[in-house]
């Protein structure tokens, strides 16, 4: 009896454990894989598409304009095009929108994007897959007051804001556009990420070359000493 009684306990103390784990496993996060690219004409593509749909209300004050420099844009492109606050390239990305305004309008401030891509990731998937997902993940939702809602992330504050664009071109070139755009956003989390790798490689070339140079002097220095 004692021994039934025992085992009984053993099992309901693994169930109490397992239990959460399966209730996260239940509401686990699926993301779709972003198709990140680091082609400057994508990245040019991203560009114009954040400054016209997303600087509106989103900041990105970690980075200024002329840093648009190093996807291929010149000074000149990046004043007239890019640019809608009368500023020089010389001017970080912020939005005229003040968090107390953005409080009475969504219900809460919006964030600065400058490190959205990489504050995102998470057990589930990069930021740039939350990212991806998100932004194709709306549908309208008569009960929310921007009329949207977001499957990704329930009674979300944030309006559609490409919401003519999903509805004026095929599912696919929107996904090419939310892609491009997610390429743009991961870019700027980390400009200098392809040059980090690029010396990253020598590094540990030279890292191996070391290597072998320290371990044959270290042999010939000990064979006359054995």
């Amino acid at each position: 009896m004692k021994t039934h009684a025992i085992k009984f306990f053993r099992r309901l103390a693994a169930i109490a454990l397992l239990a959460p784990a399966l209730a996260i496993a239940a509401t686990a996060l699926h993301l779709d894989k972003a198709p990140v690219s680091t082609d400057p004409q994508k990245l040019q593509n991203g560009a114009r598409t954040f400054v016209n749909y997303c600087l509106n209300c989103h900041s990105a004050s970690l980075v200024r304009y002329n840093q648009l420099q190093k996807i291929g844009f010149d000074k000149e492109t990046i004043e007239k095009d890019l640019i809608f606050t009368g500023g020089d390239a010389g001017s970080m990305m912020t939005v005229a929108m003040t968090p107390a305004d953005a409080e009475a309008w969504f219900g809460t401030a919006t964030p600065d994007l400058s490190l959205i891509a990489r504050s995102r990731a998470s057990e589930a998937g990069s930021g740039g897959d939350y990212l991806y997902t998100y932004l194709r993940s709306f549908y309208k939702d008569e009960n929310r007051p921007t009329g949207w809602n977001n499957k990704v992330f329930p009674s979300v504050g944030m309006p559609h804001a490409m919401w003519n664009l999903q509805d004026g071109q095929p599912a696919e070139k929107y996904d090419e556009t939310v892609a491009d755009l997610v390429s743009f956003l991961v870019w700027m989390g980390e400009p200098v990420a392809e040059t980090r790798k690029f010396i990253g490689i020598f590094v540990l070339i030279f890292l191996v070359g070391y290597y072998v140079l320290t371990h044959k002097l270290g042999k010939s220095y000990w064979k006359n000493i054995h």
